[in-house]
C-alpha cells in the first residue's frame, strides 16, 4: 500500500512540475512597462493586460510597475476565436497604413492574419497584426488634442513639462493600433512622423504634428476647422456603415481638483451619447476590478464643442483627466496606464459595435 501511495505522489509531482516547466517565464528590461514587455513576447497588450496582472499581482511594484531582476510569468496564448471552426488562420499579407495618405473609398474588411504596416506607431511597433474580425467593417476617426504650434494643457512633474498634445497623441496612437488589430480601419487625423508609441514617463515636447501631413495653424478656428474637414473628407469616402470619430484630450483645472475620465457628446446625438455610455460603464467595471471600493465618478454630458458641432461621424469626446493633478498625472506618465486608457475604449467601442 505504503508503494502504491509513493508512486502515485510520484506521478503528480511529475506532471505538476513538467506543467510548471512548461509555462514560460522572463525577466524585464530596464524601463520596460508591462505592455512593451508583453508585445516583446508576441502577446498583446489589449488581448493580455489583464491576465499578466492576475498572473503576476504580487511581484509588481505600485501602480503595477515591472521590477528590474524579478521573472514573471507570461500569459499562456489563447485560442483565436477570430475564425469558425475548421478553417486555419489567413496568410499574412500586408496591407498600407494611414501614414499621411489617404485609403481608397471601398469598404474593407481587413482578414485575421493580415499585417498592416503602419509607421506612425514607431519602427518597433509599425506592423500590425490583424488578431480578430471584432471591428471588420468598422471605421474610425482618431485625433488626439491640439499638435503643432498648440501643445494645449501644460502641467508640470518637478522639472518637466507634460504637454497635452504628446499625452494624447500617444493615447491616440494606441487606441488606432488596438482597433487595426480587431479587423478596423482606422485613420489617425494628427500625426508625428517621428514620435511612434512612446513609454517613457516624460514625452518630449516638440511642433511636429500636423493634420494628415498638412501644417497645423495656430489660429484656433482655423486649427479645428482643418481637423473637422479631414475627418468630414474621410466620411464621405468611407463606405462602412459604423463610423466613428474618437477625440482625446487632456483637461487643466486647479491642482487639487482630481478627476476621473469623463466624456461628451454632440448635442442630440443619441448614438453619440449611447457610445459615450458604454465606454463610462466599461471604465466604471474595470476600476471596480482593479481598485475595489474606489468607484469611478466620470460623468457622460452633451456639449456644443467645435469638432463635435462641425464633424459628420457620431463621435464621443474623452478628457482623460486634470494635468495639474499629481495623481491624474500618473494615468498620463505610466505607460502602462495609457495602454490601459486605449484598452478599456476599444472593449467599449466593441460592445457599442455589437449593439447597433
Amino acid at each position: 500500500m505504503k508503494n502504491k501511495l509513493y508512486i502515485l505522489l510520484f506521478l503528480i509531482f511529475l506532471f505538476s512540475g513538467t506543467a510548471l516547466w512548461a509555462q514560460q517565464r522572463a525577466t524585464p528590461k530596464s524601463g520596460e512597462g508591462i505592455s512593451s514587455f508583453l508585445l516583446r513576447h508576441n502577446r498583446s497588450p489589449k488581448k493580455y493586460y489583464d491576465d499578466f496582472i492576475e498572473l503576476n499581482k504580487k511581484k509588481l511594484g505600485k501602480n503595477n510597475v515591472l521590477k528590474v531582476g524579478v521573472t514573471y510569468v507570461i500569459p499562456p496564448v489563447k485560442k483565436s476565436s477570430g475564425t469558425s471552426a475548421g478553417n486555419t488562420e489567413a496568410k499574412n499579407t500586408t496591407a498600407k497604413g494611414t501614414g499621411t495618405q489617404q485609403r481608397s473609398s471601398k469598404a474593407k474588411t481587413t482578414k485575421i492574419g493580415t499585417t498592416i504596416k503602419e509607421p506612425l506607431f514607431g519602427k518597433e511597433l509599425a506592423n500590425v497584426k490583424v488578431t480578430s474580425n471584432r471591428l471588420a467593417g468598422a471605421c474610425f476617426y482618431v485625433v488626439s488634442g491640439h499638435g503643432g504650434p498648440d501643445p494645449g494643457a501644460i502641467g508640470r512633474v518637478g522639472k518637466h513639462e507634460l504637454h497635452e498634445d504628446e499625452y494624447a497623441y500617444d493615447i491616440a496612437l494606441r487606441l488606432a493600433r488596438n482597433l487595426m488589430q480587431e479587423g478596423a480601419e482606422v485613420h489617425i487625423i494628427i500625426q508625428d512622423a517621428k514620435d511612434g508609441i512612446r513609454d517613457q514617463a516624460i514625452l518630449n515636447n516638440s511642433k511636429r504634428e500636423t493634420c494628415m501631413g498638412k501644417a497645423i495653424p495656430l489660429n484656433q478656428v482655423a486649427r479645428l476647422q482643418q481637423r473637422c474637414d479631414a475627418v468630414n473628407r474621410m466620411y464621405r469616402k468611407d463606405k462602412s456603415s459604423y463610423k466613428r470619430a474618437v477625440f482625446i484630450h487632456v483637461d487643466s483645472r486647479a491642482r487639487n481638483n482630481q478627476t476621473d475620465v469623463y466624456f461628451y457628446h454632440a448635442p442630440g446625438s443619441s448614438k453619440g451619447k449611447q457610445l459615450a455610455r458604454e465606454i463610462q460603464r466599461t471604465f466604471r467595471s474595470k476600476y471596480d476590478r482593479h481598485q475595489p471600493n474606489r468607484g469611478f465618478d466620470g460623468t457622460v454630458s452633451e456639449r456644443n464643442l467645435f469638432v463635435l458641432r462641425n464633424t459628420t461621424p457620431v463621435a464621443v469626446f474623452l478628457e482623460v483627466g486634470n494635468i495639474q493633478n499629481a495623481q491624474d498625472q500618473k494615468r498620463l506618465v505610466i505607460a502602462d496606464n495609457r495602454q490601459a486608457l486605449a484598452n478599456w475604449i476599444t472593449l467599449a467601442i466593441e460592445r457599442d459595435y455589437r449593439k447597433r
